[in-house]
């Protein structure tokens, strides 16, 4: 045991006194800050769109000029050739032609460079509102009217819940909260996941790729070995969620009087997200950052040396990727769906699937336990069979790829026995 300390201790003080401990645990912050000082910057130097604006009927510009705001700036030629000749000199940024055929309106934007979606979307809408006016003023219909066809239907959402005699009671929707930690949680799971891949399998492909393993497995066990590379790491990761649930929980009496934060705060409710929902959040993340370091671990020892690291672990990036993916994009669109239903029970993904689900409430505490279970067991399970392969793992030295090193290690266990 004191050896298995010696390892697990040495492996974690250096990683966590490393200059690239200190970047990954200030990178977030400092790219929050950057993105905030960017968007400030972007405020004070934003200048106003000038459209020049022609319509074969000027009371038609003439509203088009009255919506000007801070953002874009409509101003009115005489013609088409005007506003042409206005772009062509840079005087305006762009050009809108109206042509107004009884209550049809149709515009068309010239410009040198694209103003964006949302001056598009803009001019969009006015033009809809105009003609929407024209076809009011055609069926005789008053501006009271109007406002009224335009007003939305009225529509919410409410959780409900039912008793054994089938009684139902309403409840505090709080899916909004818990899709936001989620997928919060599937972010930092991912960058965790391609981060200590890379660690874990450095620190085992380089002492294999100096040969000294050999001198380091003639005094302790190659499974001790194993496991404590394991958990030195493990603590690293530990370390740094630690010390960003200190940052941020230090930091939330400086920043919770920011109005856009103390805004966002007044709109959710925190009883939300304490409870069952953390608890198996918090679960799904730690093992998934210990399945994934396992797999590393594993791609790690069939390797010759450090610089084949990268390839080595191939297989940890592209399944965390699929989970990603799936959690992000699918999760959002559809988490009911069949696939995010079935995955969130398949290890190595249902880590990223199963928060996503419990946020929406389309799986409950027994689901949750079973996924959770299941991907306990398949921890350990390839835990034990790595560190059963291990002592032939990092004893073999083959130039063929990883199938190739995995079949010889296979036959190196075989007469072993």
């Amino acid at each position: 045991m004191n050896k298995f300390w010696v390892i697990a201790s040495d492996v974690y003080k250096k990683n966590i006194k490393s200059i690239s401990f200190l970047i990954m645990i200030l990178v977030p912050f400092i790219a929050v800050g950057i993105f905030y000082v960017i968007g400030l910057f972007a405020d004070g130097m934003n200048s106003a769109d000038t459209i020049a604006v022609y319509a074969n009927d000027s009371a038609i510009a003439e509203t088009f000029k009255a919506q000007s705001t801070d953002d874009y700036a409509f101003e009115i030629v005489e013609s088409q050739a005007d506003g042409e000749k206005k772009l062509a000199d840079e005087e305006v940024d762009g050009l809108l032609v109206i042509d107004a055929s009884g209550d049809q309106l149709s515009g068309e934007l010239l410009s040198e460079s694209t103003l964006g979606q949302t001056a598009e979307l803009t001019i969009q809408q006015l033009l809809s509102g105009i003609q929407s006016s024209l076809r009011a003023d055609t069926f005789g219909l008053t501006s009271e009217e109007v406002g009224q066809l335009a007003e939305p239907a009225t529509f919410s959402k409410q959780k409900v819940s039912f008793d054994e005699d089938g009684t139902m009671s309403f409840g505090e929707d709080h899916s909004d909260m818990q899709y936001i930690v989620s997928y919060v949680a599937t972010i930092i799971l991912f960058f965790f996941i391609l981060t200590y891949a890379q660690i874990i399998a450095q620190e085992i492909a380089s002492e294999k790729g100096t040969r000294i393993m050999e001198v380091i497995l003639s005094s302790t066990r190659a499974q001790t070995h194993y496991y404590a590379k394991l958990a030195g790491v493990i603590m690293v990761a530990a370390t740094q969620l630690l010390a960003y649930a200190a940052i941020f929980g230090g930091s939330y009496f400086w920043i919770k009087d920011i109005p856009m934060i103390s805004g966002f705060i007044a709109n959710f409710s925190l009883d939300g997200i304490f409870g069952s929902f953390l608890v198996f959040s918090l679960i799904f993340v730690f093992l998934g950052i210990l399945i994934y370091a396992v797999l590393s671990a594993l791609c790690g020892s069939l390797v010759n040396k450090a610089e084949d690291t990268a390839k080595a672990i191939i297989p940890v990036t592209y399944l965390s990727l699929a989970g990603y993916m799936l959690g992000l994009v699918l999760g959002a669109a559809d988490p009911n769906n069949i696939i995010m239903r079935v995955t969130s029970y398949i290890p190595f993904l249902s880590s990223f699937i199963m928060p996503v689900r419990l946020a929406n409430d389309t799986v409950g505490v027994v689901g949750a336990l079973i996924s959770s279970g299941i991907l306990l067991i398949s921890t350990i399970a390839l835990m034990l069979v790595s560190a059963k392969m291990y002592k032939s793992n990092v004893l073999i030295y083959n130039d063929n790829g990883l199938i190739a090193s995995l079949k010889q290690s296979f036959v190196l266990m075989k007469n072993e026995k």
